[in-house]
């Protein structure tokens, strides 16, 4: 017999269930929100913040010449060269193996990454930096506790810490199946379907 406890992160990847009572523009400020509920000693196990609107950011932060290309590629090796220098002095004892594999660390690391880098044949000149980032940050939490959760957030103080009041839920349920279509009143007569328009 197996056993789970509330909150439990699922080991196969599912879909988020539970009501939306908060959608933020920054997770920054969904995080706040959420924080504010445990200082306010909510169950906060009971609470999912999901991403919306998923994009692949790329952030070019410079261009890469031959210049900062040699830099990197020593910097790189000289590190590599310490950590092979200090495993060597520790089994030798002899000091002078740190500066000599530092020095061959470093030259190799200059010359790999020159030869990489000239391969390339400049079809790639900048550095750059990846993220995913959402459009929005929903905080969703379990039905039975969504109203308690919605009470705190309405007493959060307005901009305290950058973040706004919840706004309205786009998507109020998640992960439970969409409302069925209320049925006809009893006795409330059908629509006729109206003849066409005489030529």
């Amino acid at each position: 017999m197996s056993m789970s406890r509330p909150g439990a992160v699922p080991r196969v990847p599912t879909p988020p269930r539970g009501e939306q009572i908060a959608s933020y523009a920054t997770y920054l400020e969904a995080q706040k929100a959420v924080d504010f509920l445990s200082d306010n000693k909510f169950a906060v196990e009971l609470v999912t913040i999901v991403g919306t609107d998923l994009k692949m950011v790329e952030r070019v932060t410079g261009r890469l010449t031959y210049g900062r290309v040699a830099l990197a590629g020593a910097a790189s090796g000289a590190w590599f060269g310490l950590f092979v220098g200090i495993l060597l002095y520790l089994f030798s004892g002899q000091g002078g193996f740190v500066l000599t594999a530092i020095a061959i660390g470093a030259g190799f690391g200059l010359l790999f990454s020159v030869l990489s880098y000239a391969l390339t044949r400049g079809r790639r000149d900048f550095t750059s930096q990846s993220q995913i980032v959402a459009s929005a940050y929903g905080i969703l939490c379990a039905p039975e506790r969504s109203g308690e959760a919605r009470q705190l957030l309405a007493r959060m103080p307005d901009g305290a810490g950058g973040v706004r009041a919840p706004a309205a839920p786009a998507n109020p349920s998640w992960g439970t199946p969409g409302a069925s279509t209320p049925p006809a009143t009893p006795g409330a007569a059908a629509p006729q379907p109206q003849p066409p328009a005489p030529a």
